[in-house]
């Protein structure tokens, strides 16, 4: 049977400037630990701290730009672009052009104990 998901969650975010997390699928929203997925929408100038997630983080840019930041690379990721950050490699992102809205599905799902943020 089909289970409808009438609304996410709200979580609070880290970074420079709220950003607005709305958790669809996840610990928070209905208690599942396999994956998230989140829909975030990052203001003009938002950038969080890196960190090095226990988890694979799937990115699908809906509108703007995400600056994608890792050990090797600058990636900006725009609408109707995606990336892959992997699990134990060392990422931060950010909006630092303009605002920017996507999906977020992390595998297993996002927890903070295990999302590892830089000074943590």
């Amino acid at each position: 049977m089909a289970i409808k998901i009438a609304a996410p969650s709200v979580i609070e975010s880290a970074g420079t400037k709220p950003k607005r997390i709305e958790e669809f699928v996840g610990r928070v929203n209905n208690g599942e630990t396999r994956l998230s997925i989140a829909r975030m929408q990052s203001p003009a100038g938002w950038e969080e701290p890196g960190q090095r997630p226990e988890f694979d983080e799937y990115t699908l840019v809906l509108r703007g730009c995400l600056r994608v930041e890792s050990e090797s690379e600058t990636l900006e990721v725009c609408a109707g672009e995606a990336v892959l950050a992997r699990a134990g490699e060392w990422v931060r992102y950010s909006s630092p052009g303009s605002d920017c809205e996507y999906i977020a599905v992390c595998l297993p799902a996002f927890s903070p104990a295990t999302v590892h943020r830089d000074g943590e």
